[in-house]
């Protein structure tokens, strides 16, 4: 029998831009791989039971009540403890800036005395590894060892007793006390690391991520939750390679008990895209060049190789393999290591990497060695093969379609190309490009849209509406306001509109080749807000983007999708294309209600993109003018090593 799972929306996060831990609001961190977003987990009760590792911390009251909230504009979680004999607080963590895999938890009296009770169990590779564990004296302090092939973990506080297969103890903490409990990874072979100063890391690690917020200046009535969503692509971005993890869990269902449960802890190249474009429009333009950097070190090489994802270093093979000894969250089975789909072919992805590539440019963003070459390989791999069909943005397991929306990715890839040639003198046919645009064009205007119905439809041989057509305005292949795309905006509300947010498309269709049902996407809902805003319906966009917000849990966090029925929160968690189509919406309202037409970088309108008279020229590296010339050169920038084993 399944145990009945904490709330998806119950955790928080917390990261050091390698990793991330998932904290109940019980105090009990249910999920964390160390020393990366991708690795064994040491802790896996999310997907089981404290049989797969769980490190819980609370008073030891059954009364006691709690309160929490990170740190203004930090990853620092800050959980207050109310009893009847005190209160205490306890910040959970992972330090930055000292290159090594920790987790602190420090306990802080308040007031009176509250005793707290702390389980501690590490269990390696998804719970299928019991350490050996012992304990040792580490200078003047205890701390306990566990060990299981590679990796070990040290945890350093007070003193704990074995209890079956957890470690236990209790221990008082008056006002005025603090009790500090740190747990660090390192490799087996290795000796243990030095102690860390944990008041050296709150201070190190609250200013770096202060520092990093405060160079954000969201220009909307949303810029609180602009804000966390920002924070949130950055914790879920590894600091060395510069990828972005989809979220940071898996195999969290999309329906209660059901199969669709997937992988996300790898990096989509369409997240990669995305991100450059939000972080642009915001200011980021550093990080933006190390996305950048990592999206062109992915694709390179062959272009028929180019995968939709990679792992977090760019690595190609994600092999997909089941874990049965997990019994899954609340009893959804299968739990998957490595996901399937980067060996599917996916045509928006160069669309979507082509649009903000050329959005990079249009920001200033001067072009690298590689960057244009890459460019122009895929457009003349694309060339060779833009007729055939693939399995869409949404990964269906089926039958391999013509989708509507991968059509107009290829337009855009094109489109984006020619552009590249005429308006910033880089190499290529322009000529070529643009017939092929042109054609294809005319071929999504026959074949992809239903005149019957006055919508766009999922791809050639069916009816059926699409969420992923909403982002045809977005890369400029119709005005938001034309009435093929208002058409499509009704059908979706008929169709797909479930509890006021939106489906991805209706699963009984049989297109994705998988059993049971899933939640309104949240991703898709904040789509739905974009066009609303750009098509002039203000009001519906802002009613709409309140109830995408009201998904979102105590802390600011989105999963992957939200069942409004039940309030709760569905699949994997937290979800980068959720917190980046956030963004988008919130930027799309403010544009609107300024009174602007323009949109992001990368993703203007139809007419405003064939004028390049506006855009902003290309720089050199200190920021001056560049000629096309100069803007080929490379302006790479190293990023920072970590030694996980330091």
């Amino acid at each position: 029998m399944a145990h009945q799972p904490t709330p998806i929306e119950d955790y928080a996060l917390v990261g050091d831009m390698h990793s991330a831990a998932l904290i109940s609001r019980g105090g009990s961190i249910d999920w964390l791989c160390l020393p990366r977003f991708d690795s064994e987990s040491l802790f896996a009760a999310l997907l089981d039971s404290e049989k797969a590792g769980r490190w819980s911390l609370a008073p030891d009251d059954d009364g006691a009540v709690s309160e929490r909230e990170y740190l203004r504009d930090t990853f620092v979680l800050r959980t207050l403890w109310r009893t009847d004999a005190g209160e205490a607080e306890v910040l959970d963590f992972m330090p930055l800036g000292d290159n090594r895999p920790n987790l602190v938890r420090r306990i802080r009296g308040i007031s009176g005395s509250v005793r707290f009770a702390e389980r501690y169990a590490v269990r390696f590779d998804y719970g299928a590894a019991v350490p050996w564990v012992r304990q040792i004296e580490y200078g003047d302090h205890p701390a306990i060892l566990a060990t299981a092939g590679p990796g070990t973990v040290i945890r350093r506080g007070p003193r704990v007793h074995a209890e079956g297969l957890e470690h236990v103890a209790e221990y008082d903490v008056a006002e005025g006390e603090t009790v500090d409990l740190v747990l660090t990874w390192y490799p087996s072979h290795r000796r243990p690391p030095k102690p860390l100063d944990v008041d050296a890391a709150i201070e190190q690690t609250v200013t770096w991520w202060r520092d990093w917020a405060d160079r954000s200046d969201p220009p909307s009535p949303y810029d609180q939750a602009v804000r966390r969503s920002l924070l949130v692509l950055r914790a879920l971005t590894d600091e060395d390679t510069g990828g972005i993890s989809a979220a940071a869990t898996t195999s969290l269902p999309e329906t209660d008990g059901g199969e669709r449960n997937w992988d996300y802890r790898y990096v989509w190249l369409r997240d990669a895209a995305l991100t450059i474009a939000v972080l642009l429009t915001h200011g980021y333009r550093e990080e933006a060049e190390e996305w950048r950097g990592w999206l062109l070190r992915a694709i390179a090489g062959d272009p028929a190789d180019v995968q939709i994802m990679y792992g977090i270093g760019g690595e190609r093979r994600l092999a997909e393999f089941e874990l049965p000894e997990l019994a899954g969250y609340g009893g959804a089975r299968p739990v998957r290591v490595g996901n399937g789909a980067y060996e599917q072919t996916q045509w928006d992805v160069f669309g979507e990497v082509m649009v903000a590539l050329h959005g990079a440019r249009l920001a200033g963003l001067a072009e690298t060695a590689a960057s244009w070459p890459l460019q122009h390989a895929l457009l003349d791999f694309l060339a060779e093969n833009w007729q055939r069909p693939d399995h869409g943005i949404w990964e269906i397991r089926g039958e391999q379609k013509h989708f509507t929306h991968s059509r107009a990715m290829v337009w855009a890839a094109f489109d984006r190309g020619a552009r590249g040639v005429r308006e910033f003198g880089l190499d290529g046919d322009a000529e070529l490009w643009q017939d092929l645009a042109d054609r294809l064009r005319e071929e999504i205007l026959s074949q992809g849209f239903d005149e019957k119905r006055g919508a766009f439809r999922q791809h050639y041989d069916t009816d059926e509406v699409d969420a992923a057509l909403l982002q045809l305005p977005q890369i400029g292949f119709i005005a938001p306001d034309d009435e093929r795309m208002t058409g499509t905006v009704a059908a979706m509300e008929e169709d797909l509109m479930q509890d006021g947010l939106l489906l991805r498309y209706r699963t009984s269709s049989g297109v994705d080749g998988l059993s049971g049902e899933e939640h309104p996407f949240l991703a898709c809902s904040f789509w739905l807000v974009e066009q609303y805003a750009a098509s002039g319906r203000l009001r519906d966009a802002e009613e709409l983007m309140e109830r995408g917000l009201a998904a979102a849990n105590d802390v600011g966090l989105l999963a992957e999708e939200y069942d409004p029925a039940r309030s709760r929160q569905v699949g994997n968690t937290p979800q980068a294309l959720s917190h980046l189509a956030l963004v988008r919406a919130a930027d799309a309202i403010a544009a609107a209600r300024h009174g602007r037409e323009e949109e992001a970088p990368g993703v203007r309108g139809e007419d405003e993109a064939k004028a390049a008279d506006g855009a902003p020229p290309a720089q050199t590296a200190d920021g001056t003018e560049a000629t096309p010339e100069e803007a080929r050169d490379d302006a790479g920038a190293d990023l920072p090593e970590r030694d996980p084993e330091e």
